[in-house]
């Protein structure tokens, strides 16, 4: 039996996290609301990593499509280092219609969830454009990175010899969020750098970080970074 006072607390924790707590049972087996929910979140998830970026949503933003050396998605989840390397096709695109040596390299990937960028990007990506403009600097040339993880930054990085590096990427998703983005930042990535250098604003969607908050905040980062060269654990914010 929970008493009042614990009843109580459970309540008040509830209001302050969308995570399962106190969801009930009835005997072993999960109350049926509860159960149904689960299963509703699970659903999103797999259809979150499954998924694809419309090509429409890629057009609104002019960005072009590159892939990694990813296949398809299950082997995606297999071998996730493949998603760390570029195809050749897409290191001889990124040279042929990328401006070399820019200021801020902004790059899109799905990632582990195609819904974070279906969700995100129309609010995420103009307010981070404004927010480097309105910062002084300029970018280079943006595109979209198909089966890309967090170390795609480094091949890019080596290709394109960018000061900053910014990866607007889909997280991967949990039973409580689906949609939730990550932007990675890294001044001057290459190849050898060091996890400890990225730095990560992550939760970003409708429940977590506002899309339009994070990118006022990313441009802020990428600002110090370039004023101090560095980033991650060494930069001063």
């Amino acid at each position: 039996m929970i008493n009042k006072d614990t009843n109580e607390q459970i309540i008040r924790l509830k209001q302050h996290t969308p995570a399962r707590i106190g969801v009930g049972r009835t005997g072993t087996r999960p109350l049926t609301k509860g159960y149904l929910s689960f299963r509703i979140d699970h659903a999103a998830a797999v259809d979150a990593v499954f998924g694809e970026v419309s090509e429409d949503l890629l057009r609104q933003f002019q960005l072009f499509t590159v892939e990694t050396r990813f296949e398809t998605k299950e082997h995606y989840l297999k071998r996730p280092d493949h998603g760390r390397i570029l195809s050749e096709k897409a290191c001889e695109v990124i040279k042929e219609r990328c401006f070399p040596a820019p200021q801020v390299q902004v790059v899109v990937s799905d990632g582990l969830s195609a819904n974070a960028i279906e969700e995100n990007l129309p609010d995420v990506y103009p307010a981070l454009m404004d927010s480097i403009s309105a910062n002084g600097l300029q970018t280079g040339t943006p595109f979209f990175v198909k089966g890309g993880r967090v170390g795609c930054m480094d091949a890019i990085g080596e290709l394109l010899k960018p000061e900053a590096f910014v990866l607007l990427i889909g997280e991967r998703p949990g039973l409580v969020c689906a949609h939730s983005l990550s932007a990675y930042m890294c001044y001057r990535p290459r190849k050898g750098t060091k996890e400890s250098d990225r730095m990560v604003i992550s939760n970003i969607h409708r429940g977590g970080t506002p899309p339009v908050e994070a990118a006022a905040h990313i441009g802020t980062i990428i600002k110090k970074m370039l004023e101090q060269q560095t980033s991650g654990v060494k930069l001063m914010l």
